[in-house]
Protein backbone atom coordinates (compact mmCIF):
# COMPACT_ATOMS: atom_id res chain seq x y z
CA UNK A 1 0.00 0.00 0.00
CA UNK A 2 3.08 2.76 1.28
CA UNK A 3 4.80 1.50 -2.50
CA UNK A 4 1.76 2.32 -4.45
CA UNK A 5 0.98 5.31 -2.38
CA UNK A 6 4.82 6.38 -3.33
CA UNK A 7 4.69 5.49 -6.51
CA UNK A 8 1.39 7.60 -7.21
CA UNK A 9 2.93 10.76 -6.20
CA UNK A 10 6.03 10.14 -8.19
CA UNK A 11 3.75 10.19 -10.83
CA UNK A 12 1.68 13.18 -9.79
CA UNK A 13 4.83 15.42 -9.25
CA UNK A 14 6.21 14.25 -12.58
CA UNK A 15 2.93 15.25 -14.54
CA UNK A 16 2.22 18.50 -12.76
CA UNK A 17 6.16 19.85 -13.12
CA UNK A 18 5.97 18.18 -16.77
CA UNK A 19 2.58 20.10 -17.57
CA UNK A 20 3.89 23.22 -16.28
CA UNK A 21 6.90 22.49 -18.56
CA UNK A 22 4.93 22.15 -21.58
CA UNK A 23 2.77 25.10 -20.96
CA UNK A 24 5.55 27.48 -20.53
CA UNK A 25 8.03 26.57 -23.53
CA UNK A 26 8.45 25.86 -27.02
CA UNK A 27 9.43 22.72 -27.69
CA UNK A 28 11.09 23.35 -31.25
CA UNK A 29 13.07 26.55 -29.81
CA UNK A 30 14.13 25.19 -26.65
CA UNK A 31 15.10 22.25 -29.35
CA UNK A 32 17.62 24.52 -30.84
CA UNK A 33 18.88 26.22 -27.81
CA UNK A 34 20.25 22.52 -26.59
CA UNK A 35 21.60 21.92 -30.02
CA UNK A 36 23.50 25.27 -29.98
CA UNK A 37 24.93 25.05 -26.49
CA UNK A 38 28.46 25.84 -26.27
CA UNK A 39 30.74 23.24 -25.13
CA UNK A 40 33.14 25.15 -23.34
CA UNK A 41 31.33 26.10 -20.62
CA UNK A 42 29.23 22.91 -20.05
CA UNK A 43 32.73 21.02 -19.83
CA UNK A 44 33.86 23.45 -17.46
CA UNK A 45 30.56 22.52 -15.33
CA UNK A 46 31.12 18.43 -16.08
CA UNK A 47 35.11 18.97 -14.52
CA UNK A 48 33.81 21.43 -11.33
CA UNK A 49 31.54 18.77 -10.23
CA UNK A 50 34.16 15.55 -10.91
CA UNK A 51 36.97 17.97 -9.37
CA UNK A 52 34.96 18.25 -6.12
CA UNK A 53 34.69 14.39 -5.69
CA UNK A 54 37.50 13.73 -4.02
CA UNK A 55 37.39 16.37 -1.24
CA UNK A 56 33.87 15.32 -0.30
CA UNK A 57 35.04 12.08 -0.38
CA UNK A 58 37.49 13.28 2.17
CA UNK A 59 35.01 14.60 4.34
CA UNK A 60 33.00 11.63 4.41
CA UNK A 61 36.59 10.05 5.83
CA UNK A 62 37.11 12.39 8.41
CA UNK A 63 33.57 11.58 9.89
CA UNK A 64 34.13 8.15 9.74
CA UNK A 65 37.42 7.93 11.35
CA UNK A 66 35.72 9.96 14.58
CA UNK A 67 33.54 6.66 14.95
CA UNK A 68 36.83 4.34 14.28
CA UNK A 69 35.97 3.46 11.36
CA UNK A 70 39.14 3.34 8.61
CA UNK A 71 38.88 3.46 5.33
CA UNK A 72 40.93 4.39 2.16
CA UNK A 73 40.34 7.80 0.23
CA UNK A 74 40.23 5.75 -3.56
CA UNK A 75 37.93 3.64 -2.05
CA UNK A 76 35.25 6.57 -0.60
CA UNK A 77 35.95 8.48 -4.01
CA UNK A 78 34.83 5.69 -6.01
CA UNK A 79 31.89 5.21 -3.47
CA UNK A 80 30.70 8.53 -4.20
CA UNK A 81 30.80 8.00 -8.41
CA UNK A 82 28.83 4.83 -7.90
CA UNK A 83 26.62 6.99 -5.68
CA UNK A 84 26.30 9.16 -8.99
CA UNK A 85 25.19 6.33 -11.21
CA UNK A 86 22.90 5.20 -8.68
CA UNK A 87 21.67 8.66 -8.64
CA UNK A 88 19.96 8.40 -12.23
CA UNK A 89 17.51 5.60 -11.29
CA UNK A 90 16.72 6.13 -7.52
CA UNK A 91 15.09 8.95 -6.40
CA UNK A 92 17.66 12.11 -6.65
CA UNK A 93 20.76 12.44 -4.03
CA UNK A 94 18.49 10.04 -1.40
CA UNK A 95 18.87 6.89 -3.59
CA UNK A 96 22.88 7.63 -3.86
CA UNK A 97 23.16 7.86 -0.68
CA UNK A 98 21.19 4.77 0.00
CA UNK A 99 24.14 2.94 -2.09
CA UNK A 100 26.76 4.19 0.17
CA UNK A 101 25.59 3.57 2.98
CA UNK A 102 24.70 -0.11 1.61
CA UNK A 103 28.12 -0.46 -0.16
CA UNK A 104 29.88 0.69 3.22
CA UNK A 105 28.14 -1.75 5.56
CA UNK A 106 29.00 -5.03 2.84
CA UNK A 107 32.59 -3.15 3.43
CA UNK A 108 32.62 -3.05 7.15
CA UNK A 109 29.75 -5.42 8.68
CA UNK A 110 28.29 -4.62 12.23
CA UNK A 111 28.93 -0.93 11.82
CA UNK A 112 25.25 -0.33 9.52
CA UNK A 113 24.09 2.41 11.92
CA UNK A 114 27.48 4.38 12.28
CA UNK A 115 27.69 4.62 8.52
CA UNK A 116 24.43 5.50 7.82
CA UNK A 117 24.80 8.13 10.66
CA UNK A 118 27.95 9.35 8.75
CA UNK A 119 26.10 9.59 5.75
CA UNK A 120 23.16 10.87 6.81
CA UNK A 121 24.90 13.82 8.87
CA UNK A 122 27.10 14.68 6.42
CA UNK A 123 23.94 15.28 4.23
CA UNK A 124 22.39 17.61 7.23
CA UNK A 125 25.51 19.40 7.31
CA UNK A 126 25.64 19.75 3.49
CA UNK A 127 21.72 21.13 3.86
CA UNK A 128 23.16 23.26 7.03
CA UNK A 129 26.21 24.74 4.87
CA UNK A 130 23.72 25.02 2.13
CA UNK A 131 21.73 27.20 3.98
CA UNK A 132 24.25 29.39 4.87
CA UNK A 133 25.51 30.21 1.17
CA UNK A 134 21.53 30.66 0.52
CA UNK A 135 21.34 33.94 2.97
CA UNK A 136 25.08 34.67 1.49
CA UNK A 137 23.06 34.93 -1.92
CA UNK A 138 20.00 36.54 -0.68
CA UNK A 139 22.63 39.21 1.31
CA UNK A 140 24.12 39.89 -2.78
CA UNK A 141 20.50 39.62 -4.72
CA UNK A 142 19.33 42.45 -2.08
CA UNK A 143 18.39 45.73 -4.87
CA UNK A 144 19.57 43.67 -7.71
CA UNK A 145 17.06 40.50 -8.01
CA UNK A 146 13.66 40.17 -6.87
CA UNK A 147 13.44 36.82 -6.03
CA UNK A 148 11.49 37.39 -2.30
CA UNK A 149 8.74 34.53 -3.19
CA UNK A 150 11.63 31.88 -2.57
CA UNK A 151 12.87 33.11 1.14
CA UNK A 152 9.78 30.79 2.13
CA UNK A 153 11.49 28.14 0.57
CA UNK A 154 14.40 29.16 2.48
CA UNK A 155 12.55 29.40 5.53
CA UNK A 156 10.82 25.73 5.46
CA UNK A 157 14.66 24.14 4.92
CA UNK A 158 15.81 26.05 7.76
CA UNK A 159 13.16 25.38 10.12
CA UNK A 160 13.32 21.66 9.00
CA UNK A 161 17.04 21.70 9.44
CA UNK A 162 16.64 23.31 12.95
CA UNK A 163 14.18 20.66 14.27
CA UNK A 164 16.58 17.74 12.87
CA UNK A 165 19.28 19.16 14.91
CA UNK A 166 17.76 19.67 18.08
CA UNK A 167 16.01 16.20 17.79
CA UNK A 168 19.45 14.37 17.05
CA UNK A 169 21.55 16.09 19.34
CA UNK A 170 19.75 17.86 21.69
CA UNK A 171 19.78 15.38 25.16
CA UNK A 172 16.31 16.90 26.32
CA UNK A 173 15.10 15.19 22.73
CA UNK A 174 15.55 12.09 24.15
CA UNK A 175 12.27 12.29 26.27
CA UNK A 176 9.76 13.03 23.32
CA UNK A 177 11.18 10.71 21.39
CA UNK A 178 11.12 8.25 23.66
CA UNK A 179 6.97 8.75 23.47
CA UNK A 180 7.50 7.21 19.54
CA UNK A 181 9.04 4.17 20.24
CA UNK A 182 5.65 1.76 20.58
CA UNK A 183 4.51 3.06 17.54
CA UNK A 184 7.98 2.33 15.58
CA UNK A 185 8.29 -0.99 17.36
CA UNK A 186 4.69 -1.73 15.78
CA UNK A 187 5.87 -0.83 12.28
CA UNK A 188 8.70 -3.14 13.11
CA UNK A 189 10.97 0.13 12.56
CA UNK A 190 12.39 1.00 16.25
CA UNK A 191 15.67 -0.87 15.70
CA UNK A 192 17.06 0.32 12.37
CA UNK A 193 15.79 4.34 13.15
CA UNK A 194 17.74 3.64 16.97
CA UNK A 195 20.67 2.95 15.39
CA UNK A 196 20.82 5.60 13.01
CA UNK A 197 20.45 8.23 16.03
CA UNK A 198 22.80 5.98 18.27
CA UNK A 199 25.18 7.18 14.80
CA UNK A 200 24.71 10.52 14.40
CA UNK A 201 23.86 11.68 18.41
CA UNK A 202 27.37 10.36 18.98
CA UNK A 203 28.72 13.17 16.96
CA UNK A 204 28.01 15.40 19.62
CA UNK A 205 31.25 15.42 21.29
CA UNK A 206 32.71 16.49 18.10
CA UNK A 207 32.06 19.69 18.29
CA UNK A 208 35.41 20.92 16.28
CA UNK A 209 35.08 18.22 13.34
CA UNK A 210 31.02 19.34 13.14
CA UNK A 211 32.32 22.94 12.61
CA UNK A 212 35.37 22.24 10.39
CA UNK A 213 33.05 19.67 8.07
CA UNK A 214 30.45 22.28 7.46
CA UNK A 215 32.73 25.35 6.75
CA UNK A 216 34.66 22.94 4.45
CA UNK A 217 31.07 22.19 3.00
CA UNK A 218 30.17 25.63 2.45
CA UNK A 219 33.93 26.03 0.27
CA UNK A 220 32.83 23.11 -1.62
CA UNK A 221 29.22 24.29 -2.36
CA UNK A 222 30.46 27.51 -3.26
CA UNK A 223 32.25 25.88 -6.16
CA UNK A 224 29.58 23.73 -6.78
CA UNK A 225 27.50 26.49 -7.45
CA UNK A 226 29.82 27.86 -10.50
CA UNK A 227 28.73 24.44 -12.64
CA UNK A 228 25.33 25.68 -12.52
CA UNK A 229 26.25 29.18 -13.58
CA UNK A 230 28.39 27.38 -16.36
CA UNK A 231 25.67 25.15 -17.69
CA UNK A 232 23.74 28.60 -17.76
CA UNK A 233 26.63 29.64 -19.72
CA UNK A 234 26.54 27.48 -21.85
CA UNK A 235 22.74 28.00 -22.70
CA UNK A 236 23.16 31.73 -23.93
CA UNK A 237 22.55 33.07 -20.62
CA UNK A 238 24.89 35.95 -19.32
CA UNK A 239 23.97 36.70 -15.64
CA UNK A 240 26.39 37.22 -13.30
CA UNK A 241 27.47 34.63 -10.70
CA UNK A 242 25.67 36.40 -8.31
CA UNK A 243 22.19 35.24 -9.24
CA UNK A 244 23.28 31.41 -9.14
CA UNK A 245 24.54 31.97 -5.69
CA UNK A 246 20.52 32.76 -5.00
CA UNK A 247 19.51 30.67 -6.78
CA UNK A 248 22.14 27.59 -6.74
CA UNK A 249 21.77 26.72 -2.75
CA UNK A 250 17.84 26.21 -2.60
CA UNK A 251 18.20 24.49 -5.95
CA UNK A 252 20.86 21.56 -3.94
CA UNK A 253 18.30 21.93 -1.52
CA UNK A 254 15.19 21.26 -3.44
CA UNK A 255 17.06 18.27 -5.38
CA UNK A 256 17.38 16.50 -2.24
CA UNK A 257 13.67 15.67 -1.56
CA UNK A 258 13.22 12.67 -3.52
CA UNK A 259 9.77 13.98 -5.50
CA UNK A 260 10.92 12.12 -8.41
CA UNK A 261 13.38 9.85 -9.80
CA UNK A 262 16.94 11.82 -10.19
CA UNK A 263 14.51 14.91 -10.27
CA UNK A 264 13.04 14.52 -13.46
CA UNK A 265 10.92 17.64 -14.60
CA UNK A 266 11.65 18.90 -10.83
CA UNK A 267 14.89 19.98 -11.73
CA UNK A 268 13.77 21.90 -14.93
CA UNK A 269 10.68 23.47 -13.54
CA UNK A 270 12.54 24.93 -10.35
CA UNK A 271 14.72 26.75 -13.73
CA UNK A 272 11.96 27.82 -15.57
CA UNK A 273 10.73 28.93 -12.56
CA UNK A 274 13.57 30.47 -10.61
CA UNK A 275 15.27 32.38 -13.91
CA UNK A 276 12.22 33.63 -14.84
CA UNK A 277 12.02 35.86 -11.81
CA UNK A 278 15.27 37.60 -13.53
CA UNK A 279 13.64 37.94 -16.73
CA UNK A 280 15.15 34.78 -18.69
CA UNK A 281 13.04 33.34 -20.54
CA UNK A 282 11.33 29.70 -20.26
CA UNK A 283 13.05 28.50 -23.47
CA UNK A 284 16.47 29.59 -22.32
CA UNK A 285 16.09 28.39 -18.92
CA UNK A 286 14.80 25.27 -19.82
CA UNK A 287 17.74 24.78 -21.61
CA UNK A 288 19.75 25.29 -18.59
CA UNK A 289 17.90 22.29 -16.60
CA UNK A 290 18.63 20.26 -19.05
CA UNK A 291 22.17 20.70 -19.76
CA UNK A 292 22.77 20.19 -15.71
CA UNK A 293 21.15 17.27 -16.16
CA UNK A 294 23.38 16.45 -19.00
CA UNK A 295 26.27 17.30 -16.12
CA UNK A 296 24.57 14.99 -13.53
CA UNK A 297 24.53 12.05 -16.45
CA UNK A 298 28.37 13.15 -17.08
CA UNK A 299 29.11 13.17 -13.69
CA UNK A 300 27.72 9.12 -13.38
CA UNK A 301 29.64 7.57 -16.32
CA UNK A 302 32.33 7.25 -13.88
CA UNK A 303 30.66 5.13 -11.54
CA UNK A 304 29.43 3.52 -14.65
CA UNK A 305 32.19 2.35 -15.56
CA UNK A 306 33.96 1.30 -12.38
CA UNK A 307 30.34 -1.01 -11.93
CA UNK A 308 31.21 -2.17 -15.49
CA UNK A 309 34.60 -3.11 -14.42
CA UNK A 310 33.74 -4.57 -11.58
CA UNK A 311 31.52 -6.83 -12.96
CA UNK A 312 34.23 -8.43 -15.37
CA UNK A 313 36.51 -9.17 -12.74
CA UNK A 314 33.80 -10.19 -10.58
CA UNK A 315 32.17 -8.62 -7.41
CA UNK A 316 34.56 -7.16 -4.66
CA UNK A 317 34.59 -9.70 -1.15
CA UNK A 318 33.48 -7.15 1.80
CA UNK A 319 36.68 -6.19 3.77
CA UNK A 320 37.61 -3.82 6.29
CA UNK A 321 40.88 -2.21 5.00
CA UNK A 322 43.96 -2.14 7.05
CA UNK A 323 46.93 0.87 7.12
Amino acid sequence: MRRTLRVGATLLVTGLCTAYLLWRIDVGETAAIVGDARPAPLLGAIAIMLGTVLPMAWRWQLLLAAHGIADRLPWLARAYLVSYTAGQILPTAVGGDAMRIFEASRRHPGRGGELAGSVLLERALGGAATLVLAAVGFALAVGHYDVGAYLWVELAFVLGTVVLAFGFFSRAARTPLAWTVPALRRLRLERPLRALYEGIHAYRSHGRLLAFVCAFTLAVQAVRVLSIWLAGRAAGIELSPRVYYVMGPLFFLVILVPFTVNGLAVREAFFVSFLGTVGIGADQAFAAGFLFFVVTLALALPGLAILGWEGLRGAPRPSVPHG
